[in-house]
């Protein structure tokens, strides 16, 4: 295992094997273990902020999901279950006991399916500005396509990689009838203007998911733990993730 530590926050870099794949991983602080799981175009160094200012209080995972960052990469593409092995994988492996959850975007999609097949080993689940709770904007998928297309023309690799999909797998949605089943204790945390996923499906999954939680930051964006002002964030993860 590669142990690198990132002078500048404190935070440890480093590497294992799960399940025959080589997974890059950040980690940091001391206290009850809490697993952050980044967005679709993005990895592990999204969480360093909340990391640096919440590692008093919890001890942080932060995995790059395979195919993304400096995580192994195989280029014929994962179906979304790949995705989910491998991140309850990834727990097992450090066996990290009964951690919260806490996904981002396409992170926070991955981290439905780990909390609704493993609802035994998991405490708490955040999802934030999560997608599979219905599908991106009209605007979303404008600008998602744009970056995609502007990264490719300028010949700059996707930050993501292929996306395979088979019978029975939904990347855009989670059945009313699997969120109603969900007994996690979960918070949904969510800008109040996202271009990509409306807060209108964050509302809609808070009354469907027994007991949930919806805590809505003022502002526009898709990301509230990357913001330049994100004490707000990180205030409701802290508040949520000591409860209990």
């Amino acid at each position: 295992m590669d142990n690198n530590t990132l002078n500048r926050t404190g935070i440890e870099s480093l590497r294992l094997e799960v399940n025959g794949r080589r997974i890059h991983y950040l980690k940091a602080g001391g206290g009850p273990p809490v697993v952050l799981v980044h967005g679709g175009a993005s990895d592990s160094r999204d969480w360093l902020d909340t990391m640096t200012a919440l590692s008093g209080h919890f001890t942080f995972y932060a995995p790059d999901l395979i195919g993304f960052g400096q995580s192994e990469r195989n280029e014929q593409g994962y179906y979304l279950s790949d995705f989910s092995d491998s991140l309850m994988g990834f727990i097992d492996t450090l066996q990290i006991q009964n951690p919260a959850l806490v996904g981002h975007s396409f992170g926070a999609r991955v981290c439905l399916d780990v909390a609704r097949f493993n609802q035994a080993k998991i405490k708490k689940l955040v999802l934030i500005d999560a997608s599979g709770l219905g599908r991106m904007s009209a605007f979303g998928s404008v600008l998602f396509t744009g970056f995609w297309a502007l990264r490719k023309l300028l010949r700059k690799p996707q930050p993501f990689p292929r996306f395979l999909s088979k019978e029975g797998e939904n990347y855009n949605w989670v059945g009313g009838e699997v969120l109603q089943k969900l007994q996690t204790p979960t918070l949904l945390i969510w800008k109040s203007f996202d271009p990509y996923m409306p807060l209108a499906l964050a509302r809609r999954a808070k009354k469907l998911i027994p007991g949930a939680k919806l805590a809505v930051i003022k502002g526009y964006g898709h990301a509230p733990h990357q913001q330049k002002i994100h004490a707000d964030f990180e205030r409701i993860l802290l508040d949520f993730l000591d409860r209990g």
